[in-house]
């Protein structure tokens, strides 16, 4: 979130009893908490409940942060603890190891074959896409985004809101849920193809209706 005190500051304030940072905090990160906690559990009441339990124990354990890795990161590790136990007992969490990482992550007929003179580029380009002016953001975008992400497996959908969405580091995210950078690399290149496929679905049906 833009605009944040540094985490020297924060901390000192959180731990003072400082109500109106932890507001700050509150309002500026729990969507995002949200987001990633409904990757682990069943439904959103489940997921809110898991943000509430994540902001309690920050309230209880921020004198025991030790600064190893940013208090963003701290908090998002007491996160996807909470929403992984709670996902466990719903029998909703799908080990690493039982995802789906093979096969292309583009319909190969839409390459040169080997063979042809540019083996491996496009037959046609895809189609471009609108710039930000143009309409990017608008709220049909959005809404065509969040049901192509609600459709990704967990893990990549996971992966995609805590680096694309949230801005977590590379580094912090592997920490976080466990995974090598390989793991985090093909499940985030999967996660990309997927949404700007979806999108791309979007734009040609858009292209051909006007």
């Amino acid at each position: 979130m833009a605009g944040l005190p540094s985490d020297d500051v924060l901390l000192e304030r959180l731990r003072t009893g400082d109500e109106d940072v932890f507001v700050l905090l509150l309002d500026g990160w729990s969507g995002g908490m949200l987001r990633v906690a409904r990757s682990f559990v069943s439904t959103e009441e489940s997921a809110a409940e898991v943000v509430q339990e994540t902001w309690l124990a920050v309230i209880e354990g921020i004198e025991r942060f030790e600064g190893r890795s940013s208090l963003k990161t701290w908090v998002y590790r007491i996160l996807t603890n909470t929403a992984r136990r709670r996902g466990t007992r719903e029998h909703k969490i799908v080990p690493m190891s039982s995802v789906d990482d093979q096969g292309p992550t583009v319909d190969p007929s839409r390459f040169r074959p080997a063979g042809d003179p540019f083996p491996g580029h496009w037959w046609d380009y895809p189609p471009a896409w609108p710039s930000p002016e143009q309409g990017l953001l608008t709220a049909e975008i959005r809404a065509h985004l969040t049901q192509a992400l609600a459709e990704l497996p967990e893990r990549q959908r996971l992966v995609v809101v805590l680096r694309d969405i949230e801005g977590c580091p590379y580094d912090e995210v592997c920490e976080l849920l466990g995974i090598t950078a390989a793991n985090q690399r093909v499940l985030l290149h999967r996660a990309r193809a997927f949404l700007r496929g979806r999108l791309e679905e979007f734009y040609q049906r858009e292209g051909d209706e006007s």
